[in-house]
């Protein structure tokens, strides 16, 4: 992992290698941190590897919480927990909120403070759209076309 981190990093100076919340990962990004290479701790899914992340010097800690949801475990409680403890300690590693599957999820991120997300589009266009958008948008095109014709 190191040495695909390495050469990975030299591509531009704005590369995240991506590497597993494991033992060998949680290495792999102390080596790489210590180097100045930035990290995203990836497939996280409790609390405390978050923090062995952070204290590794991880750029990025990503907990996915519609995997979570998946296995009858609430996603949003590690998210929740990752935020206090990244506070607590003032650790400057990113939160993404990744595996998002729906706009719940995403308010419920943004509520915690995560700082990114990964949102497929789908999610996106939900968190757009709105009846009562959709019905002012309509109101307002009708009074432009009695104002103004057309």
């Amino acid at each position: 992992m190191v040495k695909e981190g390495r050469d990975r990093a030299k591509i531009a100076s704005n590369i995240v290698v991506k590497l597993p919340t494991t033992s060998d990962g949680i290495r792999a990004c102390t080596t790489l941190a210590d180097e100045g290479t930035l990290c995203n701790m990836t497939l996280c899914f409790q609390a405390m590897q978050a923090w062995m992340a952070a204290k590794a010097g991880a750029f990025l800690i990503s907990p996915f919480i519609g995997r979570l949801d998946d296995i009858s475990t609430d996603g949003m409680d590690v998210i929740q927990q990752i935020r206090a403890i990244y506070d607590n300690y003032g650790f400057t590693t990113k939160l993404l909120a990744a595996s998002i599957r729906h706009p719940k999820h995403m308010l419920d991120c943004a509520l915690a403070g995560a700082d990114v997300a990964t949102v497929p589009l789908s999610v996106i266009d939900q968190l757009l759209k709105h009846p009562l958008t959709d019905i002012g948008l309509q109101k307002f095109l009708q009074d432009y076309a009695k104002t103004f014709g057309g």
